[in-house]
């Protein structure tokens, strides 16, 4: 991944909110990378998405629904609930412990939530499937 990657360090522990200039610089770089390499926002994950098991940021309090309202991430519209596990890998999340992939899957799209994997999270989950990538073709 990292062959095929452009990290972006954010100095923020995740515990507390991101700072407006942070975000705001931030958004600027993200649509400048989006369009110079003609990637879709469905590209933009986090630590947390791409190794679920290992890594937490940029964690709970990062502002994913920020970016994908100025088109530079997705977030999901809740749908009947499916597959949680099958959606979350159709979207992207590698193999890794179901625990993991729930506590992943929640830093991104509900922070707030706790407790057992609920019809909540699989609604989520499974609107996720529009954002769905081939990583050999275009999205479906």
């Amino acid at each position: 991944m990292n062959s095929r990657s452009i990290g972006i360090e954010l100095a923020n522990p995740g515990d507390r909110p991101f700072p407006e200039r942070q975000m705001a610089a931030l958004e600027r770089l993200l649509s400048d990378i989006l369009h110079r390499h003609r990637l879709p926002p469905q590209a933009v994950i986090g630590h947390s998405d791409m190794a679920p098991d290992r890594k937490g940021d940029p964690g709970p309090r990062f502002d994913w629904r920020r970016l994908a309202l100025s088109g530079l991430s997705v977030w999901p519209v809740p749908v009947t609930p499916g597959d949680f596990f099958a959606d979350l890998r159709a979207f992207g999340y590698p193999e890794a412990p179901e625990d993991a992939l729930l506590t992943a899957f929640r830093l991104r799209f509900r922070p707030w939530a706790s407790g057992p994997l609920d019809d909540s999270d699989r609604a989520l989950a499974a609107g996720l499937r529009r954002f769905a990538v081939d990583v050999d073709g275009p999205p479906p």
